[in-house]
């Protein structure tokens, strides 16, 4: 008999019938990237947030039932009776968040978890990653006054660490050494923490003369950076697989692939359209729009630096658009609501430190 009282376990299950907004509701709202599929009380596939992604991308409604985006082949899966060694090596296998247990029915009857078995030894990402990351932290972040007044932005506290360790210390899950930071407003307070804190990668920093734009203080690094690299705002947490997105943006031969974040807000009002003459075509009552954001993420192609005027204010948004003129492949790669943690604000700053600290 299941457990139906380990809120782990019912957090995970989803109904075949279930659209894929409600899938991404449930993962966001339960902070897991897997769930269980079971139809007729059977257990039946499994659906990963990566799952999801490539529906998104191909441009799949977030309104289709899960059924049509879960993936065919039979998955793996122990049985009733299976000895913890096979279960285990399953699990390091497929580094999977957990494993479901069967019985001879198909029904499912336990699922253990990565956490009960590797206490000790987090889940670490399939893949690692050896790419530059440049990240642009020269701002006042006036948005955060007063407390940016006394220190820079990337300074600002989220937990136990300021923002831009929290940004690098991601990267650093994921492998890469090699980070760039545009500063300027009070530089050297970020490079007094940088230089009393013990790191295992490489931190250099460059400074604008004058205010250039996320995309026109790239070109300091023209002769620097040679290969694919990530651009991150300095007010910005990412909680995504960042191979996947890597992997994602040179499959795609994109030149700039921008992460968006899916935002989902309910209009309070009854939505009313209108034909000729103003005659009622209808009333949408209180409908939820579903939409992506920028944020503030990106991969890019050393190539770009080519479109960069020296000493010429740039917004990397700007940049993107001149690329697209030119006939360059831009990709997006979307990441849940809730992947997302902004910190540019009051509110979203408290909104973070919130989902940080629950977690």
């Amino acid at each position: 008999m299941l457990n139906t009282n380990d809120k782990r376990i019912t957090d995970r299950i989803i109904h075949f019938d279930s659209t894929i907004l409600q899938a991404l509701k449930q993962m966001d709202e339960n902070r897991i990237r897997l769930l269980l599929v079971v139809q007729d009380a059977k257990f039946s596939t499994l659906l990963t947030i990566g799952d999801i992604q490539r529906a998104i991308i191909k441009n799949i409604s977030l309104d289709e039932h899960i059924a049509s985006i879960v993936r065919k082949e039979a998955p793996i899966v122990s049985k009733i009776g299976d000895d913890i060694t096979s279960i285990k090596s399953r699990l390091l296998e497929l580094r999977s968040e957990c494993m479901p247990i069967v019985n001879q029915q198909n029904e499912l009857v336990d699922v253990i978890f990565w956490e009960d078995l590797f206490k000790k030894n987090p889940l670490l990402p399939k893949g690692k990653l050896d790419v530059p990351v440049v990240i642009m932290a020269g701002g006042k972040g006036t948005r955060l006054r007063p407390i940016t007044n006394i220190i820079p932005k990337p300074l600002v506290p989220v937990g136990e660490k300021p923002i831009l360790e929290e940004i690098i210390n991601r990267f650093r899950f994921f492998g890469v050494k090699d980070y760039y930071v545009s500063v300027n407003y009070k530089a050297e307070m970020i490079k007094f923490y940088f230089d009393g804190i013990e790191k295992d990668y490489e931190l250099s920093y460059f400074m604008e003369t004058k205010p250039l734009g996320t995309a026109g203080s790239l070109f300091l690094l023209k002769d620097v950076i040679k290969s694919t690299f990530f651009v991150s705002n300095c007010d910005v947490l990412i909680e995504n697989d960042y191979k996947e997105i890597y992997d994602y943006h040179k499959e795609n031969k994109n030149i700039v692939t921008i992460v968006a974040s899916l935002k989902h807000m309910k209009i309070p009002y009854g939505i009313i359209k209108c034909g000729e003459n103003g005659e009622l075509l209808g009333i949408d009552e209180k409908p939820e729009l579903t939409y992506m954001v920028n944020s503030g993420m990106y991969i890019l192609e050393p190539e770009v630096m080519n479109y960069i005027t020296e000493n010429e204010f740039l917004h990397i948004t700007d940049l993107i658009e001149l690329l697209r003129s030119k006939n360059h492949r831009i990709g997006v790669f979307p990441v849940s609501e809730r992947s997302w943690l902004d910190i540019g604000e009051w509110k979203e700053y408290f909104d973070t430190i919130k989902y940080l600290d629950d977690k």
